[in-house]
């Protein structure tokens, strides 16, 4: 994981840098959810779960029950 320093600007804007944006695949008018935690800022990629369709293809989902369970 890479370091950098960003500018906030006078109307309080950051630049992301091109590095990072590559890293998390953030695009152009993406949405990112914003929190501060413990002092610091965290920019989380809102992904659209319709991408996220398939991505439990071919899991095992058997699983032993107790027979209370049942």
């Amino acid at each position: 994981m890479g370091k950098g320093t960003v500018v906030v600007s006078r109307d309080f804007r950051v630049l992301i840098p091109r590095w990072v944006r590559r890293q998390l695949g953030i695009r152009q008018s993406q949405r990112l959810r914003t929190s501060a935690v413990e002092g610091r800022v965290e920019l989380i990629p809102i992904v659209p779960a319709k991408s996220r369709r398939g991505f439990l293809e071919g899991i095992d989902t058997t699983v032993p029950r107790d027979l209370d369970r049942i």
